[in-house]
């Protein structure tokens, strides 16, 4: 077998535009909310505004996660991470420009179209074009996106203090829009090297098969074929709850953590931000370490169970004994839940055999998860109103990570869903 190709070699531009792709994801989820009271100064923001814009996030992703494969068949997986990059930009750039409350949630609207689109495009874009390096690719993105989740909570408002929120908002549209060009120069290009020309080495799960990034394989099933299969195989629905359990966390907690804190423990909103910063960091390290030992170790089961159980312990903790000197302790133990997110990632790109069969997973797992993510942010400011307090709803997120425990283990199986199918049914 031919050993890995260098990183860089023939693959500069495509490393840029999945970094510059990756860092635009979260950036664009992250930078909006620390800046909500400053955008309240110039037009009114009411509560229902906000629960609208807090559950269009894994709305938005749902909905454009079955779309994508549909789009991506017609256009090309670069052509529409051209589009859903632009779309970012031009989104973040509209919210930015808003002069009323509709004018934001349509900004936002746009936004989460376009990351949505580019959430089902990252995994398979790996897959395509680092078929050889694909535990250090998806480290490297992954931490890209670890690092983008707490520094726009980190620079938002004294950005804000010192150029208005408008340019707090807007300035993060750069990353989106200078992850345009690598693609289109790629596109463009004459000479443009085949994607997967790399063969698949050591750290990768998968055969020694060379696809091509623009398109599916002529003979492949269609994509409704296709998800009815998905659908059918156990494993496929454990990633998806995998992925699913790891999404309620964080946009539970962008939503409702700091009012949590505030309202438990009396810390100032300075205070609770800072908190949230470091809970939102534990993903930084995590998405460092989580690829490579599941590439190259098959950790997947150790991983889920250590990460799983400290967040309820941090949970626990944040319920039982919310004073102020042990709040660190408790966001550092709930923060380890992120170890969930790279590891599922990663794994939609090395339990399946081709691009395409990513592109379709990825699109299965992430609409599925996004759809669960959509409904806790809602039903936690739901069960707060009714009930006046904060233990009943931490109740039920702690209760998601009990009963998708089982799913975890699943999702540790080593097995493509090709083989899980052909296993079940004959030939995929």
């Amino acid at each position: 077998m031919i050993g890995p190709r260098p990183l860089w070699r023939g693959r500069v531009l495509a490393v840029l535009g999945i970094l510059l792709c990756a860092f635009s994801l979260r950036s664009a989820v992250a930078s909006l909310s620390p800046v909500v009271d400053l955008i309240g100064e110039d037009f009114e923001v009411s509560s229902a505004v906000l629960g609208v814009i807090g559950t269009l996030p894994p709305a938005c992703f749902a909905v454009f996660g079955i779309l994508t494969p549909m789009l991506e068949r017609r256009l090309g997986i670069e052509r529409l991470t051209v589009i859903a990059l632009t779309a970012v930009t031009v989104g973040l750039i509209g919210r930015s420009l808003a002069v009323d409350a509709t004018g934001l949630l349509v900004g936002t609207a746009v936004v989460f179209a376009g990351v949505g689109m580019a959430n089902i495009l990252l995994p398979p874009l790996v897959k395509t074009y680092f078929a050889d390096r694909i535990g250090l690719m998806m480290t490297v993105y992954t931490a890209t996106m670890a690092f983008s989740t707490f520094v726009p909570p980190l620079l938002a408002v004294p950005v804000a203090d010192a150029a208005g929120w408008r340019f707090s908002v807007a300035m993060w549209a750069a990353f989106a829009l200078a992850g345009v060009i690598p693609w289109l120069v790629m596109m463009l290009r004459p000479d443009a090297p085949a994607a997967a020309a790399a063969t698949p080495a050591s750290d990768s799960a998968d055969e020694d098969t060379v696809f091509s990034a623009t398109g599916p394989i002529a003979t492949a099933p269609s994509n409704r074929r296709l998800f009815a299969r998905l659908a059918r195989i156990p494993l496929v629905w454990a990633l998806a709850m995998t992925f699913g359990t790891s999404s309620t966390m964080a946009y539970v907690s962008f939503a409702w953590l700091p009012s949590i804190l505030i309202d438990t423990a009396g810390v100032d909103a300075a205070t609770a931000g800072f908190l949230l910063s470091l809970w939102a960091f534990i993903g930084l390290p995590a998405s460092l370490i989580v690829p490579v030992l599941v590439v190259r170790f098959q950790a997947t089961r150790p991983l889920f169970v250590f990460g799983s159980l400290s967040a309820l312990a941090g949970l626990l903790g944040i319920m039982l004994a919310p004073v102020p000197e042990l709040l660190w302790l408790w966001m550092t133990l709930f923060g380890l839940v992120g170890l969930l997110f790279p590891l599922a990632l990663v794994l939609i790109s090395i339990r399946t055999r081709t691009p395409e069969s990513a592109v379709l997973l990825s699109s299965f797992v992430q609409s599925a998860g996004y759809v669960l993510a959509a409904i806790f942010p809602a039903l936690v400011g739901i069960l707060h109103d009714a009930t006046g307090g904060w233990s009943i709803p931490l109740i039920a997120v702690a209760a998601v990570l009990v009963l998708t425990f089982p799913a975890g283990l699943v999702a540790g199986r080593r097995v493509t869903v090709e083989d899980e199918w052909e296993r079940r049914h004959g030939r995929w």
